[in-house]
């Protein structure tokens, strides 16, 4: 079985680049696209454990300044089970990590973390 511990380095800037334009969005009050950009950071860091649990984290204190009680109690169940998945590599590939959406659900990956993706998957 494998075991996934750290983040490749070249993947790991991906993932911080989409917290980046996270902050600076949630700056900004453009509450829509921050979203976005923590759903793109779940897609990027969910192999992980520390980035996959860090950006359920980042989802809960959304959740919380949005007043949004479904965000906030799925958040809090994603924050207990999804380091354990990330850390066995048995994540849902391209699952958002939103409360709207099932935490076993595969989705389509956007067309440009694919390539990314692809890019840091062992061969």
């Amino acid at each position: 079985m494998k075991y996934n511990t750290n983040i490749p380095k070249g993947l790991k800037e991906h993932y911080d680049k989409e917290l980046n334009l996270y902050r600076n969005t949630l700056n900004r009050k453009d509450y829509g696209i921050a979203w976005k950009h923590l759903e793109r950071s779940h897609i990027l860091g969910q192999s992980y454990p520390y980035e996959h649990t860090y950006s359920h984290w980042l989802m809960l204190k959304f959740g919380f300044r949005q007043k949004n009680t479904k965000e906030i109690l799925g958040q809090v169940v994603r924050l207990v089970v999804g380091g354990w998945k990330s850390f066995i590599d048995h994540v849902p590939v391209g699952n958002t990590g939103g409360a709207k959406v099932p935490p076993l659900k595969r989705m389509e990956l956007p067309h440009d973390l694919e390539i990314i993706l692809n890019q840091y998957r062992p061969t």
